[in-house]
């Protein structure tokens, strides 16, 4: 993995407010529906995790604190991260997206076990529109209002080095522009979702650069939707953004 070195002092007051909006997101009780389902999950468990203690709370962002890359994904899955307690970990899913990282040279190992298996990111900080897991995978618009404070604190702790954003499919893209645009950033042209679609942002004298992918869901890449060489694409690409900014 490829690391940028920062200041003792910048790196720790970063991890404080990484560790701070970690915190206010395992606290949180906007949806109160949505902490009663996510608890009534970790309860009832799925029978092939029925020996598993399940996190069953909202899931906190999950990488580095002072990252120029930032993820936006949907929401947890039932099974997977509102079991594991840790960002795209836990399901089919994340299986796809650790693999990409790691050829990327985002994540130390491609693959993970459980939560205290050693998985780091590197120059990349993964976080959800909601972070808490909707039934059926579809969470409601004013849950994605309420939750929105917490991309909200996430966006402020990394957008001073921020230089990529990768949105994981229409509805995380949606929040990240709307987003980006309520703290000032404003984009060259329409910013429609599409997969490998790239667009720029500018405030100030800063650029950004948000590219799209589909979800790396199981009807994605079971069908085909989604396929790895289409999915490594957008994370080279990332990466060439990031090269190119050193």
């Amino acid at each position: 993995m490829k690391t940028i070195d920062y200041s003792t002092d910048e790196a720790a007051k970063a991890q404080a407010i990484f560790d701070r909006n970690a915190r206010d997101v395992i606290a949180c009780n906007r949806c109160p529906e949505l902490r009663e389902y996510i608890a009534l999950v970790a309860r009832e468990k799925r029978r092939a995790y029925r020996n598993e203690t399940y996190w069953g709370k909202p899931v906190p962002a999950f990488g580095d604190p002072t990252a120029r890359l930032l993820i936006v994904g949907l929401a947890p899955g039932a099974h997977g991260s509102n079991r594991t307690g840790r960002m795209f970990t836990g399901d089919a899913s994340g299986h796809w997206l650790y693999r990409a990282l790691n050829r990327a040279g985002f994540a130390n190992q491609p693959t993970w076990e459980r939560p205290d298996d050693g998985l780091q990111l590197s120059d990349c900080m993964i976080t959800a529109a909601l972070r808490c897991a909707p039934p059926g995978n579809k969470p409601k618009p004013q849950q994605l209002v309420n939750c929105s404070v917490h991309l909200a604190a996430d966006f402020a702790l990394v957008e001073p080095r921020l230089r990529v954003v990768v949105s994981l499919g229409a509805i995380a893209h949606r929040a990240a522009v709307k987003m980006l645009e309520s703290r000032g950033w404003r984009f060259a042209t329409r910013p429609v979702f599409g997969h490998a679609a790239e667009h720029t942002a500018t405030r100030e004298r800063r650029t950004l650069h948000v590219l799209c992918t589909y979800h790396p869901s199981q009807q994605n890449t079971s069908t085909k939707v989604l396929t790895e060489p289409m999915f490594d694409a957008v994370w080279e690409r990332a990466r060439t953004l990031l090269d190119a900014a050193l």
